[in-house]
C-alpha cells in the first residue's frame, strides 16, 4: 500500500475510531502531513484534553504519550512504536531524583517536561524549552533551583536569572553534537541567513545563534520574521513543517545529521496498525498522574508575558 493509500486509510480510522491524531514537530513529513495537531509535547497534550474524542494516537515519544496520559486520564492514549523512547528522558530517574533531593533538601526541582511521569512526580514544577526562564523566576522565594534532566536548559535558563541553578548532567545527543565549528562552517556558506537554535543546544553554540527558541517558538519567529534565511540548529524534521508554511523561505540544516532516529521510528503502517488493535496503550498508573498533573498545573498557573 502506497503512502497516500496508508494516509486515506488512517483518516478513515480516526474517524470511526472517534480518535485524534497528534504528531510532534520532528516526525516524519509523511505523518506530519494528515495530523489533526501538529506541535511541541505539552502543547498537543493541552489541545488533546480539549478534544472531545476517546482515544489519542500520539507520534512522538514516550514520555510525549505519558504526558497525554496525565492530562486526559480518561481518554485512550496510543504510541504506535512502543519502543520510541528518548536518551535524554532516560538519563533520569524517580529513584535517583529522590537521592538527590536528599543532597538538597528544600531545594525545589525544576523538571523538563521531556521526562518521565515518575520524574514528574517527584517534581515540585515542569517547565517547557519556551518558559523555563519564567518558571525559574516565579519561584521567588527560593535561591537555589535544581533543575532537570537538561544541562543545556538549565544553562540557558541561569543566563537569564540571579538565582543559583543546580542541574542533572542529563542532555539530548542529537542537539548536544551540534558544534561551534559546525555552526561556524553553515553561516559561513549561508552569509545572510539568521540561525535559530534549540536551547538543548551547547551554550557555546547559543553564543553564536541570533535567536534561541523552543520548537514552537522557532516557528512563530520565522513567521513573523521579514527575513528570507534561516538555519535550523534543532532535529531536522521540523524544516517541513517550516518550509510547508513558509514556502517562500529558505531553511538551512545547521547539522543535516541531527536526525532523532527514535522520533523517525513511527511509519504511516504502525499507525493503522495501532488503531485496528487499540495498541500499545500508555497509561500513567493513578498515584504517580495525580502528583506529576500538580507539577504541570503549577507550570500552567503562571502568567505569560
Amino acid at each position: 500500500m502506497g503512502i497516500k493509500e496508508l494516509q486515506k486509510k488512517i483518516r478513515k480510522l480516526l474517524k470511526e475510531k472517534n480518535a485524534i491524531l497528534l504528531v510532534h514537530n520532528y516526525e516524519r513529513p509523511e505523518i506530519q502531513d494528515i495530523a489533526d495537531l501538529t506541535g511541541d509535547s505539552l502543547g498537543l497534550s493541552i489541545e488533546a484534553s480539549k478534544a472531545k474524542v476517546e482515544i489519542i494516537v500520539f507520534c512522538g515519544v514516550h514520555f510525549m504519550a505519558e504526558t497525554a496520559s496525565i492530562v486526559c486520564p480518561e481518554k485512550t492514549v496510543l504510541l504506535p512504536v512502543i519502543s520510541a523512547g528518548c536518551p535524554m528522558a532516560d538519563m533520569i530517574t524517580a529513584q535517583s531524583l529522590v537521592k538527590k533531593k536528599t543532597d538538597l533538601p528544600g531545594v525545589p526541582v525544576v523538571s523538563y517536561v521531556n521526562s518521565s511521569a515518575s520524574v514528574k512526580a517527584e517534581s515540585d514544577i515542569c517547565c517547557t524549552s519556551a518558559n523555563a526562564i519564567q518558571v525559574v523566576k516565579s519561584l521567588v522565594n527560593d535561591d537555589t533551583i535544581l533543575m532537570t534532566p537538561d544541562r543545556n536548559l538549565a544553562q540557558y535558563t541561569q543566563r537569564y536569572t540571579d538565582k543559583k541553578i543546580v542541574y542533572w548532567e542529563g542532555f539530548c545527543p542529537y542537539h548536544d553534537r551540534l558544534t561551534p565549528r559546525q555552526v561556524k562552517k553553515v553561516k559561513n556558506d549561508y552569509p545572510e541567513a539568521l540561525l535559530l537554535v534549540h536551547p538543548e543546544c551547547r551554550p557555546e553554540v547559543i553564543n553564536l545563534a541570533d535567536e534561541a527558541k523552543s520548537t514552537s517558538g522557532m516557528l512563530d519567529y520565522v513567521r513573523k520574521s521579514q527575513h528570507m534565511e534561516f538555519i535550523i540548529g534543532t532535529e531536522t524534521g521540523i524544516i517541513h513543517t517550516l518550509k510547508t508554511q513558509n514556502p517562500d523561505k529558505l531553511f538551512i540544516p545547521a547539522d543535516e545529521k541531527m536526525i532523532c532516529t527514535d522520533m523517525k521510528k513511527i511509519t504511516l503502517t504502525d499507525i493503522v496498525n495501532s488503531l485496528l488493535n487499540i495498541s500499545p496503550v500508555i497509561k500513567v498508573a493513578e498515584g504517580i498522574r495525580v502528583r506529576a498533573i500538580k507539577a504541570i498545573e503549577r507550570m500552567l498557573a503562571i502568567p505569560r508575558d
